[in-house]
């Protein structure tokens, strides 16, 4: 498999990613490393002077609060440009860490900037992906402000899942999610005592099942209708496939 292919499957959701744009991605990774788990790979306050793309595991933006807690702000899967706003951005106001052993590419901003030079129609679809993770701020906001917390599990299961499945990460409705509890109290900003209720009603209720790091959807429509989820922010041209009758 091609380093960028996550990338590209990404990107062409939206519009055709042509050889040419895609040798162009290729190119411009500096270089690539294997991260383990619970390491920052951008901090708050840091200056970068490359972006990361992820190629293999997941990824967690977040920020502290004075007395230390954390609080996830976004989930990223294979195939995203974790920071690609640090193009921009003077100083990062938050840090992004592997929630498990991750492999990264680097692309240093210089090779950006060169993009945005000379290869406008790439840029567009660089910058889509920049407007899909703010639209997906926009919808966890959302939930922290009118969803309960049963509501707001489903719908991160929902959108976890045809994130994965954009970026051919899906086993039917299957996908790997090899993720601590605490970490999910962390993105919902709840307690992990409320996180589990919340688990436990919607598997007693028979909408999913998960085993150590394997999440199954065993009632789509349900876990659809219980989370409020309507796929329309993520920009995905992906059929989200219904579990058999």
């Amino acid at each position: 498999m091609d380093l960028v292919d996550p990338l590209v499957a990404r990107l062409s959701q939206k519009n055709v990613v042509t050889p040419e744009e895609r040798e162009i991605l290729g190119k411009a990774i500096a270089r690539i490393r294997d991260v383990p788990a619970d390491q920052d790979i951008v901090t708050e306050g840091s200056r970068p002077t490359e972006s990361t793309l992820l190629l293999r595991g997941f990824t967690a933006r977040y920020s502290t609060v004075a007395n230390g807690k954390r609080q996830i702000v976004a989930i990223h899967v294979s195939g995203d440009f974790v920071d690609l706003h640090g193009f921009l951005l003077n100083r990062m106001d938050h840090g992004i860490y592997t929630m498990t052993p991750c492999r990264i590419a680097s692309v240093p901003h210089q090779r950006l900037l060169e993009i945005t030079e000379k290869f406008p129609h790439l840029t567009r679809l660089l910058w889509l992906s920049t407007l899909i993770d703010a639209a997906i701020h926009r919808q966890w906001i959302v939930g922290v402000g009118r969803l309960s917390a049963v509501a707001r599990v489903a719908h991160l299961i929902c959108e976890l899942y045809a994130r994965l499945a954009a970026v051919g990460e899906t086993d039917g409705l299957r996908f790997q999610l090899p993720i601590t509890q605490e970490e999910l109290a962390d993105s919902f900003g709840m307690s992990i005592v409320h996180l589990n209720r919340s688990l436990q009603e919607l598997r007693g209720a028979g909408l999913f099942s998960w085993q150590r790091d394997q999440v199954e959807i065993l009632d789509w429509d349900r876990l659809v209708e219980i989370g409020e989820f309507d796929p329309t922010y993520l920009n995905l041209d992906v059929t989200l496939p219904r579990p058999p009758l």
